[in-house]
């Protein structure tokens, strides 16, 4: 089997599997998971007291959303098990009670005009996450375009635009998932604010266990799919490149067998470089006994 057949299958085989994983980590609410232990934050509220610390823990544990075992997308956060009551909630695609995120986007209120600076650069960097990841799927697209045009005519060089697109929307899902690590950090180091990391109570803190997802997991594996697509795209197009110009040898070689030699003449050449030189008198002559009386006999 010739080499630009392997690597196109294969890499078609991981552009394929690496827009299906990416689709899956986009469209899905399991980035973050944070798993709070209620009943460990219940028990402590009943054997310490009715201190202020306790107080203001006991009047947010069944109000703040916070207090909730949740898991978080680029898009919703979900609440798998008990929900807030005072956070208005809908049944997502996968039966998980979730509320929307909030990007601002119009701010037609101008909410966002009392936002930290902190706050308004974390604003910024959500939304661009979600313009990245767009625009990869885009020059995904485009690429397949390309890719298929490529395969059909068997053209070297649409394959290496394939392959210069399927890098750059690599590194536009990388940028994108570059710049959600850099949101998570904002939020969780950066923000102040009742719902950020920051100021947390200790109790909560001590029964909260924050992880990362199976969605972000799958995100960065399309990447790593996506980038061994890319690789096999520039090598099938270096295998075709190759192909062609021995196909193009072998039939010049092909050809050479079926023309005939032909070989000079030297009478043609003779005959040809000495023409006959005009006669001095017109004819027609007579010898001998003929020559007195002309050409007419009486």
């Amino acid at each position: 089997m010739p080499c630009s057949a392997v690597t196109l299958s294969l890499a078609t085989i991981f552009g394929i599997l690496s827009v299906t994983l990416l689709t899956i980590a986009f469209t899905t609410d399991n980035w973050i998971n944070v798993e709070v232990r209620r009943n460990n934050i219940q028990k402590y509220l009943t054997n310490n007291g009715n201190n202020a610390e306790t107080q203001a823990v006991l009047e947010d544990i069944n109000s703040k959303y916070y207090y909730y075992s949740r898991t978080r997308g680029l898009f919703r956060i979900c609440y798998p098990k008990e929900r807030p009551p005072t956070v208005k909630t809908y049944l997502s695609p996968v039966e998980t009670h979730c509320n929307n995120i909030n990007y601002y986007f119009p701010d037609t209120d101008n909410e966002t005009s009392d936002f930290s600076e902190d706050a308004i650069t974390k604003l910024y960097m959500s939304r661009a996450v979600i313009a990245l990841f767009i625009l990869s799927f885009v020059v995904t697209g485009i690429s397949w375009i390309t890719g298929i045009m490529g395969c059909w005519v068997r053209g070297a060089g649409r394959i290496a635009v394939t392959a210069a697109l399927t890098l750059l929307s690599c590194l536009l899902a990388a940028g994108a998932m570059g710049l959600w690590h850099t949101v998570d950090y904002y939020e969780r180091e950066k923000l102040v604010g009742e719902e950020f990391y920051q100021q947390w109570s200790q109790v909560l803190r001590d029964n909260a266990v924050v992880t990362y997802d199976w969605s972000f997991v799958l995100g960065w594996l399309s990447i790593a799919a996506q980038l061994t697509s890319c690789i096999l795209f520039f090598c099938a197009s270096h295998c075709l490149s190759l192909e062609v110009e021995r196909e193009k040898e072998a039939l010049a070689a092909a050809n050479v067998q079926y023309i005939m030699p032909v070989y000079p003449q030297k009478q043609q050449y003779a005959y040809a470089s000495y023409p006959a030189p005009p006669q001095a008198y017109p004819g027609p002559y007579y010898h001998g006994a003929a020559a007195q009386y002309g050409p007419y006999n009486y």
